[in-house]
């Protein structure tokens, strides 16, 4: 830019000095590998977690989310151990699980439409391309999985049930709460050695968890030792993408028998008492 010689200038002309504006223009930082800026506020709205919010959830658009590790393999979905932090912020750093679906293509195993009898999908473009099994509807069918177990999390935490509380859902990850047990990811109901009083008291939990479902006309509907995470002497359930309708589907009342089997098979195996058929028919009480 050309500024006039103050030399040639008319004496009778005062001399004002060129001011240098600032913006406050601050670039970000490059990130590593495996690091992207928070996906927080660029989701939709709806796409968080119900409130009210625990206080852990951090949502400052200065966070940056640090991908730690894969956690688990599935043959629907992946797992993996992320971190949420605001840089130089101690207090503002969270550990969240997030579980990426898979498209029909790449995925070890596939539902039958047993699951899904009730369901429908909103979009009507969408949910002719989901019939036809093209690639786009293969991928909105992944998202249909995944916008499933999210709208199942948020229902069921928000009633008490103990499940990870759902952060936020972006196309098809899901990013929740990670459930650890002395900074370790928690153990499988199946991999723990309870005594008889903390068998009992998981029982007591794990019936009134789906009591809560049963009351809301829903069923698990995968329900096993190892989709119960065994958190000291909570337990908390996972893998809910299937969640049964046990009214509107017409397996409803089948896939709730077989949670029951399932669960009551591992609490006999540690010497309680229990049986299949009677809890389904307490379930069924309290569904109708």
């Amino acid at each position: 830019m050309y500024a006039p010689d103050s030399s040639t200038e008319s004496s009778a002309t005062p001399h004002v000095p060129w001011t240098t504006y600032d913006f406050g223009f601050v670039a970000r930082e490059e990130l590593a590998a495996g690091q992207r800026w928070s996906t927080w506020s660029s989701v939709a709205k709806g796409d968080h977690g119900p409130q009210p919010r625990p206080a852990w959830v951090v949502t400052d658009d200065g966070a940056v989310d640090t991908e730690l590790g894969i956690m688990k393999t599935g043959k629907e979905a992946d797992v993996f151990l992320v971190e949420r932090s605001v840089p130089g912020v101690s207090a503002a750093t969270s550990l969240l699980a997030a579980k990426r679906y898979r498209s029909t293509d790449h995925r070890l195993f596939s539902r039958g439409s047993s699951y899904t009898q009730g369901r429908r999908i909103k979009d009507s473009r969408e949910g002719r391309a989901a019939a036809k099994g093209s690639a786009f509807g293969r991928r909105v069918q992944a998202g249909e999985w995944a916008r499933h177990e999210f709208a199942a999390l948020s229902t069921l935490w928000s009633a008490g049930v103990p499940v990870p509380y759902p952060v936020q859902i972006d196309d098809t990850e899901i990013l929740m709460e990670y459930v650890d047990l002395d900074g370790a990811a928690a153990p499988r109901l199946a991999q723990v050695r309870p005594d008889a009083a903390t068998v009992t008291a998981y029982y007591e939990q794990l019936v009134e968890a789906m009591a809560v479902l049963a009351r809301r006309g829903l069923a698990h509907g995968d329900l096993s030792p190892y989709n119960i995470l065994a958190q000291g002497e909570r337990l908390v359930i996972i893998d809910l993408p299937q969640v049964i309708d046990i009214v509107g589907n017409p397996e409803g009342v089948d896939f709730l028998l077989r949670d029951c089997r399932n669960v009551c098979r591992w609490f006999v195996s540690r010497g309680l008492d229990v049986d299949p058929d009677e809890l389904l028919a307490e379930l069924l009480a309290q569904a109708w």
